[in-house]
């Protein structure tokens, strides 16, 4: 995979995607920028991953980078599994000279957060998401699975970590298959991330929300960054732009967590700096 050059000289050159159809949608961005789409996962792209999430903020060069950006772009949107109003608060996004048509889509869609209005939008809660909340601190210890792991309330979701365990990757698999059968019971899906399980409502993802995004603006391109398990829906919507006859660029903010997305992607870049080194090259290449 393509990567970005680490030297700061070189800042402003662009990665040469390694496949035909990532540099067809680099291509597209940069001849037709004002109809191009440009998303971006927040934890692990944006924002480095802490063993806190809420102590996770964007790079301190995301910002600066993206007001660059944006205005020479049809959009800017985030697509996170958080809830829209900490993803804002979280990468600074509010009140940003270039930004003033930021949008965030939270929760994997089911919220959403404009820089025009400033305010979030959102259907009533699931039901479910509360009954699991309230169930798992017994669950969790029930199973023996207290021991390391430890809950993040999301509003309209609730995930459990396993960051913390002596052996992480051993409590997440040990974990997959009875939080499945905890989630299925209150109406709810499990979605795997980085060392975390999230329980969340069905029928939204980051690949609708991209698909929903990109086809109400009428994009005629489209990049893609992500980190996670949880942006492989977004890769797969990208892949049905192409279909489609939309151009789009796949980019992976690099972890050797989660091998299968940088496999699939077009580009890999060094985790949020990268990410950040590419958004800044792109806004220079369209001055």
């Amino acid at each position: 995979m393509g990567s970005l050059p680490e030297s700061p000289e070189s800042t402003d050159s662009l990665p040469t995607p390694t496949t035909a159809a990532g540099r067809d949608g680099l291509d597209a961005i940069l001849t037709r920028p004002t109809r191009a789409v440009i998303a971006l996962d927040f934890d692990g792209t944006l924002a480095l991953i802490v063993p806190d999430p809420e102590q996770a903020r964007a790079h301190p060069d995301a910002v600066p980078a993206l007001a660059a950006l944006a205005p020479k772009v049809a959009s800017v949107a985030v697509i996170t599994g958080r809830p829209a109003g900490v993803a804002v608060r979280h990468g600074g996004f509010a009140g940003v000279p270039g930004l003033e048509h930021l949008v965030v889509l939270g929760h994997y869609g089911a919220e959403r957060w404009d820089a025009v209005s400033a305010t979030v939008s959102a259907p009533a809660p699931h039901p479910g998401v509360a009954a699991a909340r309230a169930e798992l601190p017994g669950f969790l210890d029930r199973i023996g699975a207290w021991q390391g792991t430890w809950i993040e309330e999301k509003g309209r979701a609730v995930a459990v970590h396993t960051r913390r365990a002596s052996d992480p990757q051993a409590a997440f698999e040990a974990l997959r298959e009875p939080l499945t059968d905890l989630a299925t019971r209150h109406g709810l899906i499990v979605e795997p991330g980085r060392m975390v399980l999230e329980l969340r409502p069905p029928g939204m993802d980051k690949g609708v929300a991209l698909l929903e995004y990109v086809r109400e603006i009428g994009a005629e391109a489209v990049l893609y960054a992500g980190d996670d398990l949880g942006d492989l829906p977004a890769f797969a919507a990208v892949d049905k732009l192409r279909s489609d006859g939309i151009p789009g660029l796949l980019v992976c903010s690099g972890s050797s967590e989660v091998a299968e997305l940088a496999d699939r992607a077009d580009l890999v870049v060094d985790g949020p700096p990268g990410v950040v080194r590419l958004l800044s090259a792109l806004a220079s290449q369209l001055d």
